[in-house]
């Protein structure tokens, strides 16, 4: 079963940021389209649930958290990922989002006071490492321009969000609380949150009826949001937090592929080291020291 998940969430995150790109580039405000792609989710999820007469009432303080896991996860991090998508490629975007991993671990220290492997540090100092030769040639020929560095940050930011939202939902599992009826209850609260602030933008609510608008907008919201959510929250309910993260090492590479296809994105050695680094570091997260010699040994020697 966890093979399943994991291969439902790689194939389905690996191909929602070209989706992100294209709702990027509608006309449609960008908190708009985040408001409609959750409202559309937690209706869905809602109705499901309802009908299934499995939507579990919880108590006005699981609500709060559940505010604050849409906010996280189903509301501003989306806010940075759709907003950085005009300053990066989709690709960069989903390698940036595989530090997941090292969040997920620092957070699991700081909010479960959870013991760190002692292979943390090096995995940080390499991811780090990654991302500044993914992002090289970028520098380079753009004089260091700052509208890059916004599109990395606002990445980071949003993985950020991600990983906190990730600490809720084990909270939510830790007190016995139904996956499925938190994750419907944070996609309200998310999808609220949005409009919330497309109002104060004065945004306008129109919807954008194209094809490829509304197409990515369905996927997002049924795929990328109801069936991976799902899956991605059941995975870290069974393996844990920095475990269910490993599946961001695995859809950055989906998520290349597509990029290189349909805008451009151009591989060269900066690409491939960052790619190497920022991978090797998420995985000696799960490996300690000795068994990562040993299986060096066993290959080389």
């Amino acid at each position: 079963m966890n093979t399943l998940l994991y291969l439902v969430v790689v194939l389905i995150w690996g191909t929602t940021w070209i989706a992100i790109t294209l709702q990027q580039q509608s006309v449609v405000a960008i908190p708009v389209s985040i408001s409609y792609r959750f409202q559309l989710s937690a209706a869905v999820m809602l109705i499901i649930l309802l009908v299934m007469r499995r939507l579990h009432a919880i108590s006005l303080r699981d609500h709060l958290f559940c505010l604050l896991q849409g906010a996280c996860v189903f509301g501003l991090n989306f806010y940075c990922f759709y907003r950085a998508a005009a300053y990066i490629s989709s690709g960069l975007e989903s390698v940036i989002f595989s530090m997941a991993v090292l969040y997920n671990a620092l957070n699991s220290i700081l909010f479960f006071r959870q013991r760190p492997s002692p292979t943390l540090l090096p995995a940080a100092i390499l991811g780090m490492m990654g991302i500044v030769a993914l992002s090289w040639q970028d520098l380079v020929s753009t004089q260091m321009a700052p509208e890059l560095f916004t599109g990395i940050g606002l990445s980071a930011l949003g993985t950020y969000g991600f990983s906190l939202g990730n600490m809720i939902s084990v909270r939510h599992q830790r007190r016995g609380l139904d996956i499925l009826s938190t994750n419907a209850y944070a996609m309200t609260y998310g999808a609220l949150l949005m409009a919330a602030i497309a109002l104060l933008q004065g945004a306008s609510f129109q919807v954008e009826f194209s094809v490829r608008y509304l197409g990515s907008l369905f996927y997002l919201a049924i795929f990328g949001s109801v069936i991976a959510f799902a899956a991605y929250f059941s995975l870290l309910g069974r393996i844990g937090a920095s475990a269910a993260a490993y599946t961001t090492l695995l859809f950055p590479l989906v998520a290349l592929i597509i990029s290189t296809i349909y805008e451009g994105y151009q591989w060269g050695w900066n690409i491939v080291l960052g790619l190497f680094l920022i991978l090797l570091g998420n995985l000696m997260v799960f490996s300690k020291p000795i068994a990562l010699f040993s299986q060096w040994r066993q290959k080389c020697c």
